[in-house]
């Protein structure tokens, strides 16, 4: 009964997915089991237990954050790549709060935020 289950919600998890390559289909499999199974530890206490969900809440919510952090550099690189440079530098003061307030967070390492800010605001500036 168990594997029927498993079986039943695999199949509406995956979807149509022939045409992937079986890396992206591990992928997929993987992101299963976590959501469906929760993370593959075996813990031995109530407290490693506690910690286990907690590290699993906390890896989603990292994850949301960083695809966030991504989109904000996309926005501004296309921004830049529309060619105004007035927008540019309006989207790039919206996103600079967004990758500062990952970096003071430490989800993004501080230099690598900085690296980020650095090359988009010299990209800006090279529009003139």
């Amino acid at each position: 009964v168990i594997e029927l289950t498993v079986a039943r919600a695999l199949s509406r998890f995956m979807g149509d997915n022939s045409s992937l390559s079986n890396m992206a289909r591990g992928d997929i499999l993987a992101d299963f089991f976590f959501e469906f199974l929760g993370a593959f530890t075996m813990a031995n206490s109530a407290q490693a237990r506690k910690r286990a969900r907690q590290a699993d809440r906390i890896r989603l919510q990292n994850m949301a954050q960083r695809s966030a952090y991504r989109t904000a550099v996309k926005k501004v690189r296309k921004a830049i790549e529309a060619g105004d440079q007035a927008a540019a530098a309006i989207v790039f003061q919206e996103s600079m709060s967004a990758i500062d307030r990952l970096a003071d967070k430490r989800i993004v390492h501080k230099n690598k935020a900085a690296r980020h800010k650095s090359r988009l605001s010299s990209a800006i500036k090279a529009m003139a």
